[in-house]
């Protein structure tokens, strides 16, 4: 019998869950509050200027191509990966600038010309958070790892890894502070303490110098708009411009999902919106089969702003790297600046061309600030001589303060997601498969640790093999 799933949200999680189901036999609706598809991996056109509206580079190419070949798509058919070779720099007040190179060779040389004997312990430190990546990167690949796996991998001497903060991984390896500061600049971003930081973003240099840091030629939102072309192939019902009211739920079982003036009988729901799904869309038959304890849990975690953001045309000449942070000695003092024209081979030194200025934000200042202190704070970042420097002239086509991020992609209370705190990474994070509510699966980043791409991707194969497993039509 054909099943019908109804998926909330068409990002990179909910395309990936919706081609899964229908390659097995599923009938598939896809719910999308958007014009489009893609969500915050989606992009758009100002002034002939191409913009990613959110992720800045992949990370995690053997998680994207993992999911691509379990959806029967090969991705070099359809774009290129580009390693980047200056992937980025931080400069931290009036310190000189710290650089993290795709060679490692290049990096060591740099950290020894400055600090002696810094080169030969970074290269340990990467020696050692490789190994361990190697282990655990299929552990990512399933949805409930279990003893069995952790054994087979070799990943069971990782596990005191695991239960360590990042201050604590980076505490033993002797490094610079300004190399450790540059190396956990992903807190900055995602308004995270270091000492309360999931161990696993210590692997991100590992990751940076062996597996790289590429970019898609076109921009990150052709992974997105790859997967809907393949989905709307495979005969994927897609509704957009259409916003999820309710889920219904009778005896803690799935029935029905409320749109505007509608209900579609579903035979199970995956929501690929992370937190909301359980605090603002069940209904409240589905409310109450939440423990008390369960939803207190979830009311209380803390929240990751999107900070606020500007896209640019900027002149110039495209000088590396790829992503440049600067550090002020003040609350929310990071900003970023990504130029895509550094990977560009066709720029001529004096083209404009796009860049996106960034200013992480926490969730508390910028919700306590409202519409008027999020437009205060997006107006200081961008008077700010450091970045405007670097170019000839700057040109503010679109900004964006997380009211307005909120308001375009239907975000819960202004926010991507919970923080990702080694608590939440280890025992709160969102399970693919809810264990409250029978026939509701979830997808997406809040499911995954971190908030990457192919983490997207990945988490929207597992929470539809979950879901196929459970009817007896798994693979």
């Amino acid at each position: 019998m054909t099943r019908h799933v109804v998926i909330i949200g068409a990002g990179i999680g909910g395309l990936t869950s919706a081609i899964r189901l229908v390659q097995h036999g599923s009938r598939v609706t896809v719910i999308e509050a958007r014009s489009s598809a893609g969500g915050l991996a989606s992009g758009f056109e100002i002034d002939g200027f191409r913009f990613d509206a959110g992720p800045y580079v992949l990370l995690d190419r053997p998680g994207l191509e993992w999911g691509f070949r379990q959806l029967n798509i090969n991705p070099t058919d359809h774009f290129q990966l580009q390693r980047i070779p200056h992937v980025y720099q931080v400069t931290s007040g009036s310190e000189q600038s710290v650089a993290i190179h795709d060679s490692l060779e290049e990096t060591v040389a740099n950290f020894e010309a400055r600090w002696p004997e810094s080169g030969a312990l970074y290269r340990q430190f990467i020696d050692r958070t490789g190994a361990t990546y190697q282990r655990l990167q299929t552990m990512q690949w399933k949805s409930n790892p279990g003893i069995r796996d952790v054994i087979r991998t070799g990943a069971w001497r990782d596990v005191p890894f695991i239960l360590r903060s990042l201050s604590s991984v980076f505490k033993s390896s002797r490094l610079p502070e300004p190399i450790v500061r540059a190396l956990s600049i992903w807190t900055e971003v995602a308004g995270q303490l270091t000492g309360q930081a999931p161990s696993p973003l210590a692997l991100v240099p590992s990751v940076i110098h062996e597996v790289g840091a590429c970019y898609p030629d076109g921009g990150i939102a052709t992974i997105p708009d790859v997967l809907f072309k393949v989905a709307v192939r495979s005969g994927v019902d897609f509704r957009f411009d259409t916003t999820v009211e309710r889920i219904h739920c009778i005896n803690a079982t799935v029935s029905e999902v409320q749109i505007e003036n509608e209900t579609l009988v579903a035979d199970a729901v995956i929501s690929n919106v992370g937190l909301a799904t359980y605090v603002t869309l069940l209904d409240e038959n589905g409310q109450s089969a939440l423990p008390y304890r369960t939803r207190r849990y979830f009311a209380k975690l803390p929240l990751q702003s999107p900070g606020v953001c500007a896209y640019l045309a900027v002149k110039g000449r495209a000088e590396p790297p790829y992503l440049r942070f600067w550090l002020r000695d003040e609350p929310d003092g990071c900003r970023l600046l990504i130029t895509p024209g550094v990977v560009d081979p066709s720029l001529e030194q004096d083209d404009w061309y796009p860049a996106r200025l960034i200013a992480p934000m926490s969730h508390t200042r910028a919700e306590s600030g409202g519409k008027q202190g999020q437009r205060a704070f997006l107006d200081q970042a961008l008077n700010e001589t450091e970045w405007r420097d670097s170019f000839a002239d700057v040109r503010v086509l679109r900004t964006r303060i997380p009211h307005e991020w909120g308001n375009a992609f239907h975000l819960h209370h202004n926010s991507m997601n919970p923080v990702m705190t080694s608590r939440f990474m280890l025992a709160g994070r969102i399970a693919h498969r809810s264990p409250w509510i029978r026939n509701l699966y979830l997808a997406g980043s809040a499911t995954h640790p971190g908030q990457w791409v192919s983490f997207c991707a990945v988490s929207g194969i597992l929470a539809a093999d979950r879901l196929l497993a459970d009817v007896g039509l798994n693979k």
